[in-house]
Formats: C-alpha cells, structure tokens, sequence
C-alpha cells in the first residue's frame, strides 16, 4: 500500500523522518495518509504477521513525485507548465517551502521491487524472506534533493524559458514548509538507491513536458525513452534491482 511523505507528524525540523516517526497530519490531506499507515499496520499485526500467513502487506512512503504526464490542478509542476505554455509568469505560492523532490521513476522502482522481495523468491543478505520486508519503508530522494520551491521552478526555467513571480498569500491555507525522507532503511535492507540526482529528475521532466505539451510529441515514446534512460542508469550504478 502506498501513502506519501505526508502521513508523519511534521515537526518543521531539518532531519529527515524515519519509518517510525509518529504518524499524524496538521491538515486533512496528511491526515488521512497517516490514518491509512495505522490501519494497514493494524491489519498486518493482527492478521497477516505468522509464518503461516499467506499474506505479505508493505506500505511505502514516497516523497515529492514529479515527471511527465501530472496535469492536477495546483500541483507546482503543472502550473509552471500551463504558465509556461500561454507565456505567461509562474506564480509560486510558496517559494520558500522545501520538499525532496523525485522523478516518479524513483518510488515506482522502490514500490516494483519491494513487492518482488514480498513474494518471496528473491532473498537479500538482509531479507531471507517475505515476512522480512513486511513493514514501512520510505522511497526518496538524495538529500541533495531536499530544495526549495523556488529552486524547482528556476531549475525547470534552465531547460523552458520565462519567468516567476512570488505569489506567496499571508493567509494562505496551511502547509509544510520543511519536508524530509530518510531512505537508510531502504539503501541498506533493499539495496534500494535514487538513481537521479536533482538536475536530472528536472531534466527529465521538464524535457517531457515540452516535447510532448509544446512539440507535440508521443507522450508514450517519451515515457518508453525516459524509462530506458532511467534502467540504463540503474544498471550502470549497480542498483540491485536493475541488475
């Protein structure tokens, strides 16, 4: 089961949260992903935790997802590109706030390989079975991806030209200003690593957009093409899943 960065209780701290953080949420949205966490790992305790069980539950934490084919409202990367698209400013209402940004490659090869490992037919030195892996685990970036806003969207002007504008608000709805991961557990039980750095995960996202929204290129052929760029570059970095 997959929830997000979101379900921990957000101290506004520099360090980034581990898989036994306390679960919680200021708004409804962090909430309710926190909430999930609880009753799958209740659900796992009382029902799927014997040898004997026929079930392996997981639940994975990923961080901010960017890459191509997010068309959601007021979600930052989208509205760079609309913006983007009729020339006009990007409005960037909080500029200051940080996330560990990822390309969705990232999590989707921590999520595929943590269900192979659930299944258990494969074995780690750390894992010797499904039951093994059967708990929480966080799929995020390196920390050298925990930027600000503002970086992301000058970042993404690298690769499509134009400009932003502060659209901070006063009294704006609540959100996060400091949001962290930390993937040890992942790098050292799953051998699990981002494969991305932050340039690239921009690069690639802002490439697909503009090839696909402004050049009117296949959405499906840039897809395929990023992720045979992104397993050439999990193979060649050792990651054990790529292998």
């Amino acid at each position: 089961m997959v929830t997000s960065d979101k379900c921990y209780e957000n101290r506004e701290v520099l360090h980034g949260y581990h898989e036994g953080d306390t679960m919680g949420g200021h708004d409804p949205y962090s909430a309710s992903k926190g909430a999930a966490e609880i009753v799958a790992h209740s659900y796992r305790r009382s029902f799927f935790s014997s040898p004997e069980s026929l079930i392996t539950m997981a639940t994975a934490r990923a961080g901010n997802v960017i890459g191509g084919g997010d068309w959601a409202e007021d979600r930052i990367v989208p509205d760079c590109v609309r913006s983007l698209l009729k020339g006009d400013a990007i409005a960037v209402r909080n500029p200051v706030a940080t996330r560990p940004w990822q390309h969705v490659l990232e999590p989707l090869s921590g999520y595929l390989w943590l269900g192979a490992l659930l299944t258990g037919e494969i074995t780690l030195p750390r894992v010797p079975n499904a039951q093994a892996v059967a708990n929480a685990f966080n799929f995020g970036p390196w920390l050298e991806a925990n930027r600000s806003v503002k970086d992301l969207v000058t970042e993404i002007l690298k690769h499509w030209p134009g400009e932003w504008r502060d659209a901070s608000e006063a009294k704006a709805v609540h959100e996060a200003g400091l949001l962290s991961l930390a993937i040890d557990k992942a790098f050292h039980m799953l051998q699990w690593q981002p494969v991305w750095d932050f340039a690239r995960n921009i690069t690639a996202t802002a490439d697909w957009y503009r090839r696909v929204a402004a050049e009117n290129l296949s959405a499906l052929d840039q897809t395929r093409s990023d992720i045979t760029a992104y397993m050439a570059d999990a193979k060649a970095s050792q990651v054990r899943w790529a292998l």
